[in-house]
């Protein structure tokens, strides 16, 4: 297929160089599609029909099978040899069962190694005398040892997972799913999923994954491409709100909570709308020997009108020249003359009508606006009445002034509001569709920016309540969704536990009361218990020791601890001997280790991990209830094995 693309000549079937371009980049970006994967199959199962789908199920109609691939496969006739995923035809491969068949007689699953078929497991759906048995492909496929970044999950999706993965496009899904649940790959299926179903609409209006960190983004990567989805850009929430400005400077966490919180948007609104007055004098339009008057109330008229709109602060800016314009034509006609769009247009760009438009509907510099609210307790206050009382004010206010935008020292929390109000003036381009992963961790604020990318198309929301590691972490699904703009979004709950081991989950499962109540622990569903010990180490040495005892199985290794603990655990994985990478940084036969901040460990996952000084974690935090989280993101980050090593105590709540 790759070499048929590659042989295409397109030399005559072009009108001119511009569609050869787009043509030749359509094509290039086919073959880049069609790259082989040398440790992937091209399928992974097959399914026999009992019927024809589709066809009348009479007496004697004769079945069909199938291959089920990653990729949509044909012959050099153009006969599909292998089934791509997301084909309604492939649905039973995933929802079938001993109760409801699906009209499949046969299903089977390929074992792979390196790439060959090693194994195959065949289950007879619609034979009353075979017994539902676990798929032990199945269960090896999960328990898989990880190496390199993450991978896809086609050939393990769970029924649970793939209503969601084939939930349609219209719709926002939120996912709340506790460690080891699969959510991420959920998520980024479903954008494969729609991409497949939806292709000419998205191709139009964009997709987008938006993840916590370069070092997820950078782990996730691989995913997509894999399932020969090319087009699906990827950001941080601080990369979408950037918008040119550089950040420079932190915000302690009251500071942070406060301008993260939904009632900035408030505030913003009055200050960018408290530039319009109304006028105090009419407009004089003077057109060759004539003069057209338009006195100060009628446009005063005009301008409540659009201030009643709610239409953005630029758009009204726009409109208001040709309003004022439209209201001398009105005058023109009654006088007899005849003018037409020419003279309306000539009109609004009168020196008068434009000198009226400034003093009125002045223009809005975003940056300057959120500076001065910043910096000016006089400004925030009048705009801030009534919404933020005056020990909130000033816990926003800079202590010292900044003389430009430029020189400013702004905080992501800052660019968020800088977004903010360039919404207000100007809408912000909204995509088809967005992934919003780990999402627990956003403020209010930085719902909104993410809203305001697909207010005209739909999103999925990937999180868990427990792992929120931020101040102003989100409380509900509920709320966050009201945020993002989306409050009939719907809410799916995944609670079977596929990556972290029985034993790993129900240690980590004794902070839940403590950090998330109510929430529903996750139930592992791996038939191997997994390796786990929580050991002394009084020095760093025995930390490292761990490590070497780890490395001595098959995949990765992580090594998580406090931040602040980092620079000495790597002197001594160093004076060891020992290679260790950097979180995101793939792996090799070599380098099997990754040392990895607390801070950065969320939505990572490694074969083995060592877990350094639960405290330190902890105390890393601001408050108890954020370093809890933070623990018990560190603790759900090994798919095979744990050690928790500590010369400090261990937190109350992980005793006993």
């Amino acid at each position: 297929m790759r070499e048929d693309a590659e042989s295409l000549d397109i030399k005559d079937v072009t009108a001119n160089w511009v569609n050869a371009e787009v043509l030749a980049r359509q094509i290039g970006e086919r073959i880049k599609s069609l790259a082989d994967l040398s440790d992937t199959p091209l399928f992974f199962g097959r399914l026999d029909y009992l019927h024809s789908p589709g066809a009348d199920r009479a007496e004697g109609a004769e079945g069909e099978r199938f291959y089920i691939g990653r990729r949509h496969v044909h012959d050099h006739d153009g006969d599909p040899m292998v089934i791509d995923w997301r084909a309604p035809v492939s649905q039973p491969f995933y929802r079938a069962s001993k109760k409801d068949p699906m009209d499949i007689g046969l299903r089977r699953r390929f074992g792979y190694t390196r790439g060959e078929i090693t194994a195959y497991e065949d289950e007879h759906l619609s034979d009353p005398a075979e017994a539902a048995a676990t798929s032990k492909l199945l269960q090896q496929e999960i328990e898989r040892p990880r190496v390199g970044p993450m991978r896809d999950i086609v050939a393990t999706i769970q029924p649970e997972q793939d209503e969601i993965v084939r939930s349609g496009l219209g719709g926002t899904v939120c996912v709340q799913g506790g460690p080891g649940t699969g959510k991420t790959a959920v998520g980024l299926h479903r954008v494969a999923y729609l991409l497949y179903a939806h292709r000419e609409r998205l191709a139009r209006t964009g997709t987008l994954v938006i993840g916590p960190n370069r070092s997820f983004l950078h782990y996730i990567e691989q995913v997509l491409p894999a399932l020969g989805e090319l087009s699906v850009k990827q950001a941080t929430v601080d990369d979408l709100v950037a918008g040119g400005l550089e950040v420079r400077g932190t915000d302690d966490a009251a500071a942070a909570v406060l301008k993260g919180d939904a009632r900035m948007a408030e505030v913003l609104k009055r200050a960018v709308y408290a530039h319009v007055t109304m006028p105090a004098e009419p407009v004089m339009v003077v057109r060759g020997s004539r003069r057209w008057r338009v006195p100060a109330y009628e446009i005063e008229e005009i301008v409540r009108e659009l201030l009643d709109r709610g239409i953005r602060y630029g758009a009204a800016r726009e409109a208001l020249p040709q309003r004022i314009a439209h209201a001398v034509l009105v005058q023109m006609e009654r006088s007899g003359e005849a003018p037409d769009d020419r003279v309306q247009d000539a009109v609004a760009r009168n020196a008068a009508v434009k000198a009226a438009v400034k003093a009125i509907w002045p223009p809005v510099d975003p940056a300057k606006l959120v500076l001065r609210l910043l910096t000016d307790a006089d400004f925030l206050a009048v705009h801030a009445e009534g919404i933020l009382d005056e020990d909130e004010q000033k816990t926003i206010l800079w202590a010292k002034p900044v003389r430009s935008v430029k020189s400013a020292k702004w905080s992501a929390a800052d660019a968020v509001l800088i977004d903010e109000a360039t919404d207000i003036v100007e809408r912000t381009h909204s995509l088809g569709h967005v992934v919003l992963d780990e999402a627990q961790d956003l403020s209010p604020m930085q719902y909104r920016a993410v809203g305001r990318r697909c207010s005209t198309g739909s999103a999925t929301v990937l999180g868990d309540l427990a792992q929120g590691t931020t101040p102003w972490a989100t409380r509900s699904w509920d709320e966050a969704l009201a945020h993002l703009g989306k409050s009939d979004g719907v809410i799916e709950e995944l609670t079977a536990g596929f990556r972290v081991p029985t034993d790993v989950i129900t240690y980590a499962s004794r902070l839940l009361p403590h950090i998330a109540p109510g929430l529903t622990p996750v139930a592992s569903v791996r038939e191997n218990p997994g390796f786990f010990d929580v050991r002394p180490a009084e020095t760093t040495d025995q930390v490292v020791a761990a490590c070497e005892e780890l490395l001595r199985n098959e995949g990765s290794t992580g090594l998580i601890a406090a931040d602040a603990r980092v620079p000495e655990l790597a002197e001594a994985l160093t004076a060891a001997g020992i290679g260790y990478l950097a979180p995101g940084e793939e792996t090799t036969a070599e380098t099997r280790l990754t040392l990895v901040p607390a801070s950065l460990a969320k939505g990572l996952e490694y074969d083995y991990v060592v877990l350094d000084e639960p405290q330190a974690v902890v105390d890393g935090e601001p408050d108890e209830r954020t370093g809890l989280r933070r623990l018990y993101v560190a603790l759900t980050r090994a798919v095979s094995g744990l050690i928790v090593t500590h010369a400090a105590p261990l937190p109350a709540v992980l005793a006993g």
